[in-house]
């Protein structure tokens, strides 16, 4: 059973009782990334997330990873392009030390001067360690060129210039302004009671403050074209990318379906063709982005630099097929079952359930039941996709980039 109550100072605490497990996985979702940023901010979200671990005013360092691990919990965070979430998984009968420490991370972190310095560098390294991999650090620099002049392409991590300019003031007026109770969804889901949830946030996070301040967000637009970023490297990375339906677009059910035939999977289409047929690429698949407003299908690839030409062909080729040609009825029926069984298996997880609750609450301001995605996926036949594909996937929407020993004269077609 799903159960949600609204604080007095804002915070959304919502719930899912699961008496059948021992567990309960807690998350608290500030509404706000790397998209509520700008040039000058870039960078700022994700140095808060590791900020709130570092210390408040009634624990240490130690004394936060401790407390979790004491009880054999686990606790972490993440950074994304538009929301920030922070949880934790304790046996059930933690829940009020879990919730104790949540609030606490967010109502007595210190931000000392000292810990800004030493996180500083530990940031510098993480951004460094994203430099050096380049089947990372392509999805940055395609995404910079995809949403260029939008927050949404800004990197998560920030840049280094960013990151060393950063000042206790400037990351402290950043959490001020956007990390109040009318920015924060609070979501659990495992062996708990809401009532008794609820009153212990209550009682927790009761002298955080209420209001958040949150300028309108931009609507995005695409932009499309190639660029490369040369580098001397053993393969070139490829992203092929193009708009797709945002995550509350009605046309999202048919994008998935479209994805997992395409490339999302083992036995898709680019996978096969690319892959097993013709061993041109041992890492090839397509993924979504979805955001609230926008979104991105992109097809990522990575293969000899002789071959990219050819890699990138079959790609251009996949994608115009998909809007030309009806599916088979069984590669609808196999997409079908693939993401209903992966929905379905994700079900049996504390973890998902409680992600689940805070994704429909910040996107849809509602929780959807099993049952109603499951038929909307049904719902989706053969031309509704053929459609879609036809609309996202003409030439002058598609958007390429590259990384590693290629010129841009490889990406013409």
């Amino acid at each position: 059973m799903v159960s949600k109550t609204i604080l007095d100072n804002g915070i959304r605490v919502i719930s899912e009782e699961i008496d059948h497990v021992r567990s309960i996985s807690i998350g608290a979702w500030v509404e706000g990334g790397s998209r509520r940023e700008n040039g000058l901010t870039n960078g700022m979200a994700h140095f808060i997330e590791h900020m709130l671990f570092k210390g408040t005013e009634r624990r240490s360092a130690f004394d936060i990873a401790s407390a979790i691990d004491s009880v054999g919990g686990v606790m972490n965070a993440a950074t994304g392009k538009e929301m920030t979430s922070f949880y934790i998984k304790i046996p059930d009968y933690h829940l009020k030390m879990a919730i104790d420490l949540l609030a606490d991370i967010f109502t007595g972190s210190r931000f000392a001067e000292e810990d800004i310095d030493r996180e500083r560098s530990v940031i510098l390294q993480e951004i460094r360690m994203v430099e050096d991999t380049p089947d990372d650090y392509i999805h940055d620099f395609f995404e910079g060129m995809f949403w260029k002049g939008h927050s949404l392409g800004l990197p998560i991590l920030g840049t280094k210039e960013r990151v060393e300019s950063f000042r206790r003031n400037d990351l402290f007026r950043f959490f001020q302004a956007g990390y109040g109770g009318g920015n924060l969804v609070l979501t659990a889901a495992g062996n708990l009671k809401h009532r008794k949830l609820t009153e212990l946030v209550r009682r927790a996070f009761g002298s955080l403050v209420g209001r958040s301040v949150r300028e309108p967000l931009e609507i995005p637009e695409a932009r499309s074209g190639r660029a490369v970023l040369r580098k001397e490297l053993e393969q070139v990375h490829l992203i092929v990318g193009a708009p797709a339906p945002s995550a509350v677009n009605p046309d999202r059910h048919a994008a998935f379906l479209l994805n997992a035939v395409l490339g999302g999977s083992m036995s898709s289409r680019l996978f096969q063709e690319i892959r097993e047929k013709r061993g041109l690429a041992y890492d090839v698949g397509s993924y979504l982005m979805p955001y609230r407003d926008a979104g991105m299908f992109g097809v990522y690839a990575g293969t000899d630099g002789a071959r990219v030409r050819e890699v990138l062909g079959l790609i251009r080729e996949g994608l115009e097929q998909s809007g030309a040609e009806l599916l088979t009825e069984k590669e609808l029926r196999s997409a079908k079952e693939l993401i209903k069984g992966n929905f379905l298996l994700g079900m049996e997880s504390t973890d998902n359930r409680m992600t689940g609750l805070a994704k429909n609450e910040i996107y849809f301001g509602r929780q959807m039941t099993p049952e109603e995605i499951i038929e909307r996926i049904d719902a989706v036949g053969c031309e509704e996709i053929r459609s879609l594909a036809g609309r996202m996937f003409r030439h002058e929407t598609l958007t390429v980039a590259a990384l590693g020993p290629v010129s841009e004269e490889d990406l013409v077609d």
